[in-house]
């Protein structure tokens, strides 16, 4: 609004709609002003600031009393004012200090230390000394990986009037007429996609021992071995896909692209499979548009948790898919710790509620409850604090601005209510989906060292190998152990057998395969 201050209005109603247009200006700037500091606070955070949300509880349950006191409770739902108290009887577990003993598999190679010939005589009586016992120690000690050539002599058989030449047949090997062995390529895959060395590292790690392997022949050898087990790859997938409850989440990652100048921004997506169904399977796409999950979901029926991202939504409208949305706790308890620099007051009261419903699933672990004794628990402790929380969101709605931090957040939670308390109805379900941001942190890891895919193929290379060493770690299965059986297995297996190499039956068949102790 421009204003010539030589030449003001006489009139007193043009001088007040002129104040009033002027102070309407102002309140503009100042919720931009207050937006923008909030972003830069979330950046300056996220740049420099500990990534874990942890929050003051002496402050947390003052404000929450403070704020939750004037409003109507039901009589089952939790006090907040009492959850101190509680936290305070119980005292924390302290993990025991000083060196751990080291595991008895280990290779073990005696030195025994004597006395001198002369040291062996008493110094009082000069009488000779007998031995009485050893006092043993242990120390640990390292030996560099090493590397060995095999040399395969397939030997020829003639016959004596020249009739026939036979030679012996070698096995198939996993890359067929190449260089590696399979325990040369479980090394490099894990390596990478477990460890976090990008290939130019592990390039100077082999030179070191003596062998040059160029880090384009190990990329070569990636997606040759991704080819390898894509059909086992596909068994976990069709096996992810029959779980009741499958939580999902992506992740940005850069890609190489020669016709721009820069690198592009591709994603990789996890779903990760129920108990019955233990498997972490990725999946890549050059973008983040709803094609991705649409196509990989299509067999899909059940249980998805995930964020509110609008690309899953196609899939909870379609009746015929039979997809039920389960939407995220911490998500939304995210929303109102990032708000706390705007409103305090009701930011700190969301996050005691909050934190009262995490205490109820801490109730259910500690008790090893069931799935039914899950449910019957959260119906008569988690439910009537969810009623809590939403009278008291409605309340305070019309109270925040409806672009400030805090009003986005409210607007947030109470427009994915119903996908909010979902979790309540069923104890197979989670109350947020923070297993599938776990196993998206070998990502997050990852992309800090290799910094980026060199093409759309080495995206899908990575989702594949991902795939069998995530799911070979939520198992407990060393990954470079599996990855080399199946490397040298997997070519002459029988395909109508494959489904014998999938982790969690290849980890049953090891377990019996283990001699039994008496």
């Amino acid at each position: 609004m421009e204003i010539d201050r030589h030449h003001l209005p006489e009139d007193p109603a043009a001088l007040r709609k002129m104040v009033a247009g002027l102070l309407e200006e102002v309140e503009a700037k100042e919720r931009r002003l207050q937006q923008l500091q909030h972003m830069v606070e979330q950046l300056l955070r996220w740049r420099y600031g500990p990534k874990r949300e942890r929050v003051n509880e002496n402050q947390l349950f003052l404000f929450a009393v403070a704020m939750v006191s004037a409003a109507p409770r039901t009589a089952a739902s939790p006090d907040p004012s009492i959850a101190p108290e509680k936290a305070e009887a119980v005292p924390p577990q302290r993990h025991g200090h000083g060196r751990q003993r080291l595991p008895k598999d280990l290779d073990r190679r005696q030195v025994v230390y004597e006395l001198g010939e002369q040291e062996r005589q008493c110094p009082e009586c000069q009488g000779e000394l007998k031995p009485i016992g050893e006092e043993v120690s242990e120390r640990l000690e390292y030996v560099p990986a090493s590397l060995y050539v095999i040399e395969e002599a397939c030997k020829k058989y003639a016959c004596s009037k020249g009739c026939t030449v036979l030679t012996a047949q070698k096995p198939m090997q996993p890359i067929e007429k190449g260089l590696p062995g399979p325990g040369l390529l479980a090394q490099v895959a894990v390596s990478k996609y477990s460890d976090h060395l990008p290939l130019y590292r592990q390039e100077g790690i082999f030179k070191r021992q003596g062998v040059t392997l160029s880090r384009r022949t190990m990329c070569d050898w990636m997606g040759r071995c991704a080819q390898l087990v894509n059909p086992l790859f596909d068994l976990m997938k069709d096996r992810v896909l029959k779980s009741k409850v499958m939580q999902t989440d992506d992740t940005p990652v850069g890609v190489l692209d020669p016709a721009l100048a820069r690198t592009r921004t591709g994603r990789i997506w996890t779903y990760v499979g129920d108990d019955k169904h233990p498997y972490t399977v990725y999946d890549y796409t050059p973008n983040r548009s709803r094609d991705g999950p649409q196509a990989f979901m299509k067999e899909f029926s059940g249980y998805l948790q995930a964020d509110a991202y609008s690309g899953y939504d196609e899939l909870y409208k379609d009746a015929k898919r039979e997809v039920i949305e389960v939407a995220c706790w911490a998500h939304a308890r995210r929303k109102f710790f990032e708000a706390q620099s705007s409103d305090l007051m009701r930011s700190t009261v969301m996050l005691a509620y909050v934190r009262l419903l995490y205490d109820v699933e801490r109730e259910a672990r500690d008790l090893k409850l069931d799935s039914e004794g899950r449910r019957a628990l959260r119906q008569a402790r988690s439910k009537p604090i969810l009623d809590d929380i939403r009278a008291y969101l409605e309340r305070e709605l019309s109270q925040a601005l409806p672009k400030s931090p805090e009003g986005q957040a409210i607007a947030y939670t109470l427009s994915n209510w119903k996908a909010l308390i979902r979790y309540c109805e069923d104890g197979d379900l989670e109350i947020d989906n923070n297993g599938a941001e776990r196993s998206l942190r070998g990502v997050a890891v990852g992309r800090k060292n290799w910094m980026f895919f060199g093409s759309d193929n080495g995206g899908r290379t990575a989702a594949v190998l991902t795939s069998f060493v995530a799911t070979s770690k939520r198992l407990g299965i060393n990954p470079f152990i599996y990855l080399r059986d199946i490397f040298e297995r997997i070519s002459t297996h029988p395909h109508n057998r494959l489904v014998e190499l999938l982790p969690d039956r290849w980890m049953a068949t090891a377990r019996e395969a283990l001699p039994r102790a008496d």
